[in-house]
Formats: structure tokens, sequence, C-alpha cells
């Protein structure tokens, strides 16, 4: 079991306390400061006596930090942050700006193992999962950089819901009102479509909003794009959908990528709109964004606009998401951290 107390819900932390034979409040000071001041060690969790900070010390509880490395700054306003984890291995989350509101991209996994095509994580090997509390140390950061963060969005390296215990963890802690405290609402899990996943993500008493990465309306299509469909295909997807939304009456959003000659014509547009109907549902189409030695290229302006305009004669509410971010390759695809792990110092 994790003795990163960073990695722990207020719940957690009382049993933690308790066990120790303190008081259960002092759960609620050692979550406070990690979550709301950054305290980077026990020392600094000023509240506790000097003895029971001692105490967990000497029980190996610690916690856990992420090291900025580098921060890239976009003159659209974007800022892309590569970490680096307590084992040397590398990740990177994106921070966008929308006036005063800020949305955060992060990442739950070293790496990807879901190969989209249009994704350069997809070429690195997956190395492992983060955890719940190296997740949410994301936002942290980032917050002691930048400022109040206003939205997450689970889209950056990896797949969240193949590290579904710790990415729901890690909702739990930034939502939670003696954390963070960021709404429900203002959270999103991306998947490229892990369909039992869906269906486990319907039945939590938390729910974020859920973002599916679709990018084709067939199957052949899609295999192509994204080999995760060979596993679940459209049938499967769309039934995990189906019962998502008959448990929470929530709004899915669909993103599709569109890509010059492959997913972009008239065809393809018209065939989405089957696919959709009946289904409460939003469409963000999003410019493909080019990296070394991907062989695709981005759909024109042109064909982006009547794609979307398919889309809304059709009454599906879709917003086009252009490039932000593409000149630190920190844009929708770009995000690799393909820096190796680093060796950590003794």
């Amino acid at each position: 079991m994790s003795k990163d107390l960073k990695d722990k819900t207020p719940a957690e932390l009382e049993q933690i306390v308790t066990d120790l034979g303190g008081k259960e409040y002092l759960a609620g000071y050692i979550f406070s400061f990690i979550h709301t001041k950054n305290a980077p060690a026990i020392a600094d969790i000023t509240p506790l006596s000097k003895a029971f900070r001692e105490q967990l010390g000497a029980q190996g509880y610690f916690v856990s930090q992420l090291k900025t490395v580098e921060v890239l700054a976009d003159p659209d306003g974007s800022r892309k942050y590569l970490f680096e984890l307590g084992d040397g291995e590398r990740i990177e989350a994106v921070l966008l700006r929308d006036g005063q509101r800020q949305t955060l991209c992060i990442s739950t996994q070293v790496g990807c193992a879901m190969r989209c095509a249009f994704c350069a994580t997809g070429r690195i090997k997956l190395r492992r999962s983060l955890t719940a509390g190296e997740i949410a140390d994301e936002v942290n950061q980032v917050e002691a950089d930048a400022g109040k963060v206003n939205n997450i969005v689970y889209m950056g390296m990896g797949e969240p819901l193949e590290n579904y215990d710790a990415v729901l963890k890690s909702v739990r802690i930034l939502n939670d009102k003696s954390g963070k405290n960021i709404g429900i609402r203002h959270i999103t899990v991306s998947t490229c479509g892990i369909a039992p996943a869906i269906s486990r993500l319907a039945g939590e008493d938390i729910k974020p909003r859920l973002a599916i990465s679709l990018n084709a309306p067939d199957d052949a299509l899609r295999a192509r794009l994204m080999p995760i469909n060979r596993t679940y295909p459209l049938s499967k997807l769309f039934a995990a959908i189906g019962l998502y939304q008959d448990k929470t009456g929530q709004r899915v959003t669909f993103e599709y990528v569109l890509i010059d000659g492959r997913n972009d014509s008239e065809t393809h547009a018209r065939a989405l709109i089957r696919r959709l109907r009946g289904i409460s549902c939003n469409v963000n189409l999003i410019e493909h964004n080019p990296y070394a030695g991907c062989h695709l290229a981005g759909s024109s302006r042109d064909r982006i606009a009547q794609f979307a305009s398919l889309l809304k004669e059709a009454g599906i509410e879709t917003v086009t998401r252009f490039k932000l971010g593409r000149r630190i390759k920190a844009a929708c695809g770009q995000l690799q951290a393909g820096y190796g792990p680093q060796k950590t110092s003794k």
C-alpha cells in the first residue's frame, strides 16, 4: 500500500491518523495543507504537532511532489509543463487559457498502449500508470505557477480508463471541498472507448463529464485509426454509452479529429449524423496536429467548416477546436514527453 499522503482521500487519511492514535480531525489539516497549500513535506504540515509529524515519518509516510523540468509558453497563451516523477519517468500537461478561465489537460499514464494513428503519445510504449497522487499533483504544480485552474480534462498522455481506480480516486481528491474543490461538472474524463469501464463509470456515485474519442463513423475506418476498435467495436461502445446515459442522464461529448482524405468527407459526416441519432451529445471537431513521423495530414479549414455545417444542420451541437499550443507541441495529439526515464540521484 502506498505511503504517499498525497495519494490519500480524506477518509483514508482519517484511518491513518486514528490508527496512529491521533484525533480524526487532524486528517483535515493533512489533506488541506497538501492540496491547498502545496505542502512539499510532512514537516510543512504545521498544525500537526512535531511529535505526530515525526511519528508519520517513522511509519514511512511521505508527501510526493512532481519536479517541474520545463515550462514552454505559446504566444496563444497556452503553456506546456514537463514533469519528472519520483522514479525519473516524465509526463506532460497543458494549460489552456480562455479569458479568465484556465483549463488543464492532465496525463494519467507514462506513454500509452492504445496506438491511435493520429496521436504522438501512442508511439511511446506504455511504461506505467500514474498514481492518484501524481495525477492530482499535476494540478498542484500548475496552480503554483499559473494560478487557479477552473477546468480539468483527462486528455493528456495515456488512456484514463485503463488506469481506472487511480483516475477516479484523483477525481475525488480534486473535487473534495476541503482541497481544490473543483466542481464535478468542470472535470471531464476522455476515453478512446474502453466499453466495460464506461459501463462501470455509469454506476459510480461521483460523475465527471464523459468524452469519447470517436474519429470515425464505422468500424472499418475506426479500426484503422484506432486499434482499440477491434476489441470494442462501435456496437459495444455505443451499448456502453447507452447504459451510461440511462443511468446518469448526462450528455456525452464526442471528439472527432479531422484527417485529410480519411474521415472528413460529406459521406463521413452524414454517416456520423446517423450514428449519433437519438443520443444526447455534442461534438468537438479537432484539427489534426502533426508530429514527427506522422503520415497523416489535417483537413483544410474549408473542409472542417463544411463538416461542421452538416452536423449543425442536423441539429448536433458542434464546436471546432483549432490548434492551440501547436508551436510548443502542446496541441491535441502532440504530447509525448519522449525524453525517456531519467536516472534519479542517490
